[in-house]
Order: C-alpha cells, then structure tokens, then sequence
C-alpha cells in the first residue's frame, strides 16, 4: 500500500516532506519568556516531521498565563526564535508558530509586572493554577475587558504575526482551542458580553474573523491556520446550543479568508467528550484548506483516516515528547519510547532533551 502518512503535501506555499505533524505541547521552559538554546535544541531534533506546531506563545504581556511559557510580542523574543527557526530550516523542516493568549486561564504571579488577566467576562475558572512563586494556587477573577481592550489584543495578534514572520517562521497557527481567549470569546457558556464582541454567533465570531483578516492582510492567509475544540470541556468551555451550525458558519468565513489549515482537536482519546463525527465532517466539508486531524493517533489509524479522506494530515503530540524521531520511528514500525508525565511542564532538561 502506498502510506500517504510519508507523502509529501503541498501547504500554501510550502511544501511538506510527510503529513506527520508535530502537535503544539506547553513545555513551560522558557525563562524569562524567551527561547534558549535547550528550545532550539528540541524544536531542530524532532525537524523530520512534515510540520512542526510549536507550544502556545503569547501574543501579548497578558497572555503569558503559564509559568516559563514563551512570548512574541518584542523584537528580543522575534530574535530568539529566529535561532529556533534556522535550526528547524537547516534540517529540512517547517515550522508554524502557536500564537496563544491565555486570557483567564492565567495567575498574576506568572505574568510581568504591569500585565493583567484579562477575560470576556469576570468570572474565574475552577480549580488551580501552578505558579513557581507560591505553587499552586486558586484562579483569580479576571479583570473584564473593555471594547477598547478586544481592539488592542486583535492588534497585539496581528503584530506578533508579523514578528513570528520575522523570526523566520513559516506561518502562524492561532490557538482557537482549548478554553484560551480565543474560545473563551467565541464559547457563550464563557462569554456573556452585550457588546459587540457578545451574544450573536456573528459577535462572538468577530474577535477571531477580525484577528485573521488583519493578519492575512499582514502576512497573506496562506501563512496563517487555525486551531480549535468544538466539544472540547478544558478550561471550563464545554458544547452549546447550535455548535455544529456555529463552527460550520466560522469554518466557512475561516475559508474565505484563504487560511492554509485548520487542525481540529479531539481529546477523546485522553477522557474528553467525544467530539461528534458531525462537527468534523461539516468543518472539512466548508473549509477549502487542509484539515489537520489529532487525538491519539498511532501510525495504523493515521493512515486509515488518511486514506478514508477524514484528513490531509495527522498531528501527533505526546509521542513526539520522547521520541524526536518519531517519523522514522513510525515509518519502520519500531517500538516508541513512553514519555514521563512528570517532567511535562518542569524547567531544565530532564524528560525534555534527554530522549533519544
């Protein structure tokens, strides 16, 4: 059988050497929310996928919600990434940035000093949130933003876009999905504004439509994708009343735009909800660009859903963690090294660098 999963495919304006995709993870090894040399190291050792999604960056001061997670938002940060970038090049690999603004999802204590957590509406996540300060602690309510605050994060996504392409990235991927400010504007079960960035399906599409349209203006849409959950729960979201006919309609005017993919998040495979098999085929019917699809794939179901047409590529995720050469890996059959849950999102290089 001819396995598309090591076919090269042509993105926009680049071309993938296979449709094995590095899905974006949070590594929290950022200091200073800058990329260091253990960052260039581990983006350029996993370069034999056909693309690589990096962790969420901010966009913005308020976004840096996570302790030790990188920012894009000044010419500093661009020029650490442009280390990062080369390193990926110089192996042959793609790179899209993960452009993430945590919004409520967030802690004062991880963000610099005259940030703020910012959110559609006041109201506070449950649970905790690690900080390296004072360890876990519980949620803060986040300030409201005003109209004026909405403008000023469409024009910090919009900037960072163009730093990323600075920085030598080759498109950007916004982070739509798992509860981040992006869904929590787009989610009514998080977003209860009257203005209008509230209410209608239209309002609450607004935020991201407007982010998208002045970044392709800024970079082209063939440079820029899109990430998100439809059914996912994390972060307090969860599905609404309409969602299929909502993400049908965003998908549509995401299309229109000219985006290069749009790379569906199923979580399933880690105890989330299901998300309907519906959802996914009226998103891929109306968006004319590639559809990444993800959740706990191993290479067999990537390639029956290769084949089946219920994607153009397969994102990987946590086997990508200890096994950088997960394609050859993948493509001989070869047994895959288990990762250590525990050295996730801790700082240094143990459970980072250390696989082979």
């Amino acid at each position: 059988m001819n396995r598309l999963l090591f076919q090269p495919v042509q993105m926009g304006r680049i071309k993938l050497s296979n449709r094995v995709v590095m899905a974006p993870m949070t590594r929290s090894r950022a200091i200073g929310n800058l990329a260091n040399d253990m960052i260039v190291k581990y983006y350029a050792d996993r370069a034999s996928a056909g693309l690589i999604i990096t962790e969420g960056i901010s966009p913005s001061p308020n976004g840096l919600g996570y302790a030790r997670i990188p920012g894009l938002y000044t010419q500093e940060q661009a020029a650490s990434w442009k280390k990062v970038t080369d390193a990926v090049h110089a192996k042959g690999g793609h790179i899209f940035v993960q452009l993430m603004h945590t919004g409520r999802a967030s802690h004062q204590d991880n963000l610099p000093k005259d940030a703020k957590v910012l959110a559609p509406t006041a109201t506070a996540l449950n649970g905790k949130i690690w900080t390296d300060t004072a360890q876990q602690q519980v949620y803060p309510t986040p300030q409201e933003m005003t109209t004026e605050q909405i403008k000023t994060a469409i024009q910090e996504f919009i900037k960072s876009a163009e730093l990323a392409i600075q920085a030598g990235f080759d498109g950007v991927e916004l982070h739509g999905a798992n509860g981040y400010l992006i869904e929590q504007i787009l989610n009514p079960n998080v977003n209860k504004r009257t203005d209008m960035y509230g209410g209608s399906p239209e309002n609450r599409m607004r935020f991201v439509l407007e982010i998208c349209k002045g970044i392709a203006e800024k970079i082209g849409g063939d440079r820029l994708a899109i990430r998100v959950s439809p059914y996912g729960v994390f972060n307090d979201t969860g599905a609404f009343d309409g969602i299929n006919e909502f993400y049908m309609t965003l998908s549509q005017k995401l299309s229109d735009l000219g985006l290069a993919y749009i790379h569906v998040v199923d979580h399933s495979a880690m105890g989330a909800p299901p998300v309907s098999p519906e959802i996914k085929h009226l998103i891929k019917q109306n968006f004319k660009g590639l559809y990444i699809t993800s959740g706990g794939y191993d290479e067999a179901r990537a390639e029956q859903d290769l084949q089946e047409g219920n994607g153009d590529l397969v994102a990987f995720g946590r086997p990508f963690i200890s096994n950088p050469d997960l394609v050859n890996k993948l493509k001989e059959g070869k047994a895959l090294t288990p990762s250590d849950p525990t050295t996730y999102y801790t700082p240094g290089d143990k459970g980072f660098n250390d696989y082979n």
